[in-house]
């Protein structure tokens, strides 16, 4: 196992066992930026997520949300919005989320843990950017 991946499963360790279940994504963050990841990448449906830190990048693969041909939704910003205020509010779990990130046309996020924000896209090039608050640990 390389560097990367032991320094990135400790620091998902640390978060998981530290931050609260509402409000918690700021201190996953926190702790990942601590950890020397700078960007966190996600592909839906197929919930690949790329970890690109300073001992390398890493790539982490999920269960897929959807098996072969599916359409695409179009990007929905209100739906967007609304699946993040009720996972923010610990009213959904993180696949909940992903799948209505998903419904509402997200085809991709960005995480810049430097920047603290998160950039969702959809397929013909749409985008919604929002920051979360900073955290001490």
């Amino acid at each position: 196992m390389s560097k990367a991946i032991e320094n990135l499963q400790s620091a998902l360790q640390r978060a998981m066992a530290g931050c609260p279940r509402v409000g918690g994504f700021p201190c996953l963050a926190e702790t990942l930026r601590q950890a020397g990841i700078r960007y966190n990448i996600w592909s839906l449906p197929s919930c690949q997520s790329l970890y690109l830190t300073g001992q390398g990048p890493v790539v982490a693969q999920g269960t897929p949300l959807v098996s072969g041909m599916e359409d695409v939704s179009p990007f929905d910003q209100g739906a967007l919005i609304t699946a993040l205020r009720i996972d923010q509010a610990g009213n959904s779990t993180f696949p909940e989320f992903l799948m209505a990130a998903w419904k509402a046309g997200v085809v991709s996020y960005k995480v810049d843990f430097g920047e603290r924000t998160v950039t969702y896209f959809g397929s013909a090039g749409e985008s919604y950017v929002e920051s979360y608050p900073a955290v001490e640990l």
